[in-house]
């Protein structure tokens, strides 16, 4: 398990951070001697919209061992759609229209519920596809907006700090951990494994910010030791989600770590947040 989640870790890590350079090096956002192109963050964008699709399958997996029926030939592009709101708005799209995404997917998840299955599951089903939307639409189009909106660095910065987090629990519950954090949730996170998460995330926002400039160091300790608990809390909540399809992981896609939506957890739940917070301190 550990070897290969050093592997896969260091395969994840290098992939992602080449495209986010690169997507930066394309728009002029990597460096202030570039001009910033006047749309930023389309690689990336990119990314997180391919992303959306083997998530949403995931999602719905999960959902049908709960006896729900995720509906994703509408979720898919809704979730899509929602996730690439702040990409749109810099062509200078009237973005309220997409206040109309939400309610016309319903529509279309109810139109589809008739199709398929009449009455039988309707709450059930169409709840599980809303979620869905939600967690893997909504959630995501803040992690674009950091992107976009605070630049590249931001979003290394805020993405580093995260998942280092879980990187510190693991390894703090691995070899001090000894009083349950959740066991009725999660079984293996230990109070030594978030005060690990705390203490590693503290330290990659400090060196982080120190050297790209971000925020101030007290701001970057403060930061990452919030995200730290934070990034646990959103590991707990697919952690719920995964408990109530009697299943370990989203999937066995990615060797060492399960599938997709086990990797993004931390960053998708706390994504919001640190949108917030970077639109205060910036």
């Amino acid at each position: 398990m550990l070897k290969y989640r050093l592997i896969f870790g260091t395969l994840m890590t290098l992939v992602f951070v080449g495209l986010v350079l690169l997507d930066g090096r394309l728009d002029g956002s990597i460096s202030d001697a570039l001009p910033d192109a006047p749309i930023q963050a389309t690689i990336f964008t990119l990314l997180v919209a391919l992303l959306a699709i083997p998530a949403q399958f995931e999602f719905g997996q999960l959902a049908a061992q709960t006896g729900a029926r995720v509906f994703k030939s509408i979720t898919i592009p809704a979730s899509i759609l929602m996730a690439t709101l702040f990409f749109w708005d810099q062509f200078l799209i009237d973005t309220r229209m997409y206040l109309l995404v939400l309610p016309i997917a319903v529509l279309a998840l109810c139109g589809m519920q008739a199709i398929r299955f009449g009455t039988e599951g309707t709450i059930r089903n169409v709840a599980a596809s809303v979620f869905s939307i939600l967690y893997l639409g909504v959630f995501c189009a803040f992690i674009i907006g950091i992107r976009v909106q605070y630049g590249l660095w931001v979003l290394l910065f805020f993405v580093f700090t995260v998942k280092s987090s879980d990187i510190g629990a693991y390894a703090f519950g691995r070899l001090f951990g000894k009083h349950k954090l959740c066991p009725s949730i999660s079984p293996g996170k230990t109070w030594e494994g978030l005060a690990g998460a705390v203490a590693v995330a503290a330290g990659t926002a400090f060196v982080f910010s120190y050297y790209f400039g971000i925020m101030s160091g007290v701001q970057a300790v403060v930061f990452g030791a919030v995200f730290g608990v934070l990034g646990q809390m959103g590991d707990l909540v697919e952690s719920m989600i995964k408990r109530d399809a009697a299943s370990k992981d989203s999937s066995n896609r990615i060797p060492g770590f399960g599938g997709l939506l086990d990797v993004i957890d931390s960053p998708l739940a706390t994504a919001p947040i640190a949108y917030a917070v970077f639109l205060y301190l910036m």
